[in-house]
């Protein structure tokens, strides 16, 4: 298995995470707040299970390697190789970590790249950290949250002599701009949504800073403030680092990059009147003033603050341009001797493609499925006109902001569907129609025009389907609806806009989830997990095809779902990767039921990335089946057709 952790840069906020930690002794401190993000640099590994052993090979930089260094999976052990410093201890220390709470082996872990610089401000130690605890949680599939993996990364590097900050294992949360709110010993982090594309350059400064004394010195000013100096740094670590958050957060969410930069300019003055005088021997920090005020990058950037603890460690600039970036670290580099690394925070890619399956058999519908495709079965639509099903679907689609869809079909079928979307009426037939009828003819011809067609030759379950898509889709996210299934909201937004709108806010993949009865669960693909958001955002820990009622009341079961289980809706909003794991499941022939499952391919992007689920506010109709597809005829039409009498619900 295959895993990078990026370093981790604040933004803005530094300090704040163990400023606000002091709230647990003096209340009237302000709640620490900070801005990190990825950093495009980090830590590469590839990790297996091992028997007996924690074995780690560790890239120091450039071509320096260290180990093959094999520790007994025996808490003295770890615990001794963790207290003792050096590049094995931060795995060690999380491996002791691991150990106290998990039943686990050991565990190999070669990391054979590493880019990111080591003691400069860009939490190197802390990438490490969950590098380990990641490894643990997907080889032995723990089901930690990412809150969870930054936790074990936490307290593993505690365990050695390092002095890390709550902030520095924000890195697990990969490379999106995240607020995290420190408060006495809770900590919260949520992410930030970029509104535009942002370049901002890191320049290594190439001089020493004593973060251990920084550190100290503003250590002493806290928990109480008995001098002026004191109370000039819990002001600005209180409520003028709260106001410098706010105006952040609202330049990220709205891409303003010369914001960000004046205001990243402005809290490094604030910085140096509140907080260079308590610790004056590392905070004035020559070469990074210099490195801010350097006359000839002045018009390639926007402004720049100084990283970490501060000190001469790290700057970072935020740049006018990709071009201006690449000038700005020539210039750098060479006037100064400086190293400058590129950091891209990117606005995420909305999801503007559907991909809906349609090459099934239709075997649950058999005779029936015989002279008619499941997918153009009719049913009455809220608007009185009798539609094939797979129209709805494409409809709610388009309603939904999906710019394009491509149907999964048979070879043989292909004529069928094209017939009904791309091929006008005869003139005869279409003025026999009457003009609303005519009207929504065109209509048809206008969904056609956004609709490809995609061969499906082999029918080798769901799995197979979508993965036939992968070409189609490229490198972006893409929402994934079953061909089979009709949706209801109960609110003004539709059933896939509301999936669309948790990735959108979430940044990961997200399925969604309706409360199935327990009779119905072997049914449905189910999941199991813990709610980010109560009732609404649920951070899924396992997936599970079809399972049975003793299976899924055991293992399945979800807080505050007293009345059956969450099963998979019919609407996933997925990211590309998951093509990969597809992928995988075909080269290796990993079939359940003659069938590639898609649920599996889910289960392995969840042990490799976070994967979310958004409990759908409306109803789902699986016309698939003869019993519910009767429901659908009976329920999902409007309560009056044009022309009829009231008729009782």
């Amino acid at each position: 298995m295959r895993i990078f952790v990026p370093g981790r840069i604040c933004l803005f906020g530094e300090h704040s995470d163990w400023a606000g930690g002091y709230r647990r002794t003096n209340a009237r401190i302000e709640k620490g707040y900070c801005i990190i993000t990825g950093t495009n640099q980090g830590i590469y590994a590839n990790v297996e299970p091992h028997p007996s052993h924690l074995v780690i090979t560790a890239d120091l930089g450039g071509s320096e390697r260290e180990g093959p260094r094999e520790i007994p999976m025996d808490p003295e052990a770890l615990l001794e190789e963790a207290q003792a410093g050096g590049p094995f201890s931060y795995v060690a220390g999380v491996a002791y970590q691991i150990l106290m709470h998990h039943h686990v082996r050991g565990l190999a872990i070669d990391n054979d790249k590493t880019d990111l610089p080591v003691g400069k401000g860009l939490s190197s130690s802390a990438a490490a950290c969950v590098l380990a605890a990641r490894a643990f949680n997907r080889v032995y599939d723990l089901k930690m949250t990412v809150r969870g993996e930054m936790e074990a990364a936490y307290r593993g590097e505690l365990t050695t002599p390092s002095r890390c900050g709550r902030m520095d294992q924000g890195c697990a949360f990969g490379g999106r701009p995240i607020l995290m709110t420190f408060d006495a010993d809770l900590v919260d982090a949520r992410p930030i949504r970029t509104g535009g594309d942002l370049y901002l350059l890191i320049v290594d400064l190439k001089r020493g800073k004593d973060t251990q004394k920084i550190l100290a010195d503003l250590n002493h000013c806290y928990p109480f403030a008995t001098s002026d100096l004191e109370r000039e740094v819990h002001e600005y670590l209180g409520p003028v680092n709260k106001r410098i958050i706010e105006r952040a957060i609202r330049a990220i969410e709205e891409g303003d990059a010369e914001g960000l930069g004046s205001l990243m300019t402005e809290a490094q003055a604030l910085f140096d009147r509140y907080l260079q005088p308590a610790c004056p021997k590392e905070l004035t920090a020559l070469r990074l003033h210099e490195v801010l005020a350097y006359p000839p990058i002045r018009d390639l950037i926007w402004g720049g603050k100084g990283v970490g603890s501060q000190g001469d460690g790290c700057a970072q600039l935020v740049a006018r341009d990709p071009d201006a970036r690449d000038r700005a670290a020539e210039i750098l580099e060479r006037g100064l001797g400086v190293e400058c690394l590129p950091l891209d925070i990117t606005r995420p890619k909305r999801i503007r493609k559907a991909v809906i399956p349609a090459a099934g058999f239709g075997t649950r519908m058999f005779p029936a499925s015989k002279a008619v495709k499941k997918e153009l079965a009719p049913i009455v639509d809220r608007d009185g006109l009798a539609k094939p099903v797979i129209q709805v679907i494409i409809e709610e689609a388009f309603r939904s902001g999906i710019e394009e869809a491509a149907l999964i079909v048979q070879p043989q079928d292909r004529a069928l569907f094209e017939a009904y979307f791309k091929a006008p009426l005869t003139p005869q037939h279409l003025n026999s129609l009457p003009t609303a009828l005519q009207e929504h003819a065109a209509h048809l011809l206008s969904l056609g025009r956004r609709v490809t067609f995609i061969e499906q030759e082999r029918q080798e379950g769901l799995g197979h389907a979508v993965l036939c898509a992968g070409e189609w889709v490229g490198n972006e996210p893409f929402l994934l609806m079953l061909g089979d299934h009709v949706f209801r909201s109960d609110t003004d937004t539709p059933c896939a806009a509301q999936v669309i709108a948790a990735y959108d806010a979430s940044g990961e993949s997200v399925v969604g989830l309706a409360v199935t009865p327990p009779e119905e669960v072997s049914n449905f693909g189910t999941v199991g997990g813990t709610w980010v958001e109560d009732g609404a955002l649920l951070a899924i820990a396992e997936f599970a095809e079809k399972p049975s009622l003793d299976y899924a009341q055991a293992n399945l079961h979800v807080e505050g779902v007293e009345d059956g289980f969450l099963c998979l809706f019919g609407l996933y909003a997925l990211g590309p990767s998951v093509f990969g794991h597809l992928q995988h499941l075909c080269d290796q022939n990993l079939r359940k039921g003659g069938e590639f499952q898609l649920t599996d391919a889910l289960a392995l992007l969840r042990q490799q990335e976070r994967c979310f689920g958004c409990l759908v506010k409306g109803r789902r109709y699986d016309t698939g089946r003869p019993d519910q597809y009767l429901k659908t005829l009976a329920e999902f039409a409007p309560p009056q057709l044009p022309g009829q009498t009231p008729r009782s619900r």
